[in-house]
């Protein structure tokens, strides 16, 4: 048998020890087996160094694996989705995991680098989403290279649902008067998203040939976005694409109160409505304005689309059905316009309970 590092802990478990350093490490770095006898952990010992020996065959780096993944995944997605794939593989999991090679990782390095996004700050649901794509990679080497998977038994980071920063009812009611007092397409956007509950992409891509004032309706049919270039000199690109999902694809009716609004500054069929000409304006520039328009109202800052979820909101509180109003939103189920999108006011909780009334 093979001699392997074995020994008895205080707690009477029995615990061996391989090291698994690479040559491009300075500091030594060891794997740890547990269990209940000697035998048990020389047995899964003997395991793990035929797994490894079988595997360092396959001299392929986590960077490289990652690359043939996003490539092959490429020609079945959204530039955009690849464009996300590539930034948080350089952003975050490249240059921890990047050089090493698939049988150096151990699952004790992915909940090692977990904790450290946690204590960088990062919330626990992009944290997941990081976690979910190095699960994929790792699948595809498990599928295409039978490589040890260190990631199928990783225990994801709870996530935890933050309530958006919104505007209070009083507030909305200050950027509406302003609003009607300061025409302008800068306005008009933000009138947009608080009555028809579009995102800041899809209003930034809307053409006035989207609108149809005879039918009163707006057709979503793409959104903007700027994303990293994976080639080329320029760092990112705008893209005008397909809207988020399938169920993004949507026709709306607009409410009357901002026919007249929609009016004042249509033109050309092909003109884009936030910019009165060919040349669309993007989302950031979008933000930048409505940042400003807060300002100018004295009104506390918060992202653009906490206006989506003000909309949802208010449309609930109005007596929409959820059916509407998620098929308004372009969401493919219900459950997603609950759990995202519908907050109530503690004034409207208040409300509910008062409805109940003690028998007499």
């Amino acid at each position: 048998m093979t001699q392997f590092n074995i020994y008895r802990r205080k707690d009477g478990r029995w615990e061996g020890r391989i090291y698994v350093n690479s040559d491009k490490k300075t500091q030594r770095t060891y794997k740890s087996f547990y269990g209940r006898s000697r035998e048990e952990v020389a047995m899964m010992m003997l395991e793990y160094e035929s797994e490894k020996s079988f595997n360092e065959e396959i001299s392929l780096t986590f960077s490289e694996l990652c690359s043939e993944w996003i490539e092959n995944r490429r020609r079945r997605i959204k530039e955009s989705t690849a464009a996300n794939y590539q930034m948080k593989a350089d952003k975050h999991i490249l240059p921890v995991f990047g050089s090493l090679y698939l049988y150096e990782i151990t699952s004790e390095m992915i909940y090692e680098f977990i904790s450290d996004r946690q204590k960088s700050g990062f919330s626990n649901r992009y944290i997941s989403d990081i976690i979910v794509l190095m699960k994929s990679v790792m699948r595809y080497g498990e599928t295409h290279y039978q490589c040890r998977n260190p990631m199928k038994d990783i225990v994801m980071p709870k996530k935890y649902k933050t309530e958006i920063m919104r505007l209070s009812s009083s507030e909305e009611s200050a950027l509406k008067k302003y609003i009607s007092e300061n025409h302008s397409l800068v306005t008009l956007a933000v009138t947009l998203a608080m009555f028809t509950g579009l995102r800041i992409g899809e209003i930034c891509a809307l053409k006035w040939k989207d609108i149809d004032f005879d039918k009163r309706i707006i057709t979503v049919s793409k959104t903007i976005q700027r994303i990293k270039c994976i080639n080329g000199n320029r760092k990112t690109k705008l893209i005008i694409t397909d809207p988020k999902s399938r169920s993004s694809f949507r026709t709306i009716p607009f409410p009357d109160s901002i026919f007249s609004f929609l009016r004042e500054f249509q033109s050309d069929a092909e003109d884009f409505v936030l910019s009165g000409n060919r040349k669309p304006v993007e989302p950031r520039t979008m933000q930048y304005r409505f940042a400003r328009i807060l300002k100018n109202a004295d009104l506390p800052s918060v992202h653009f689309h906490s206006l989506r979820h003000s909309f949802a909101s208010k449309c609930i509180a109005l007596g929409f059905d959820m059916k509407s109003l998620s098929e308004i939103l372009g969401h493919s189920s219900i459950e997603i316009t609950m759990n995202l999108y519908v907050h109530t006011s503690f004034d409207q909780k208040a409300e509910y309970m008062n409805r109940l009334k003690m028998a007499v």
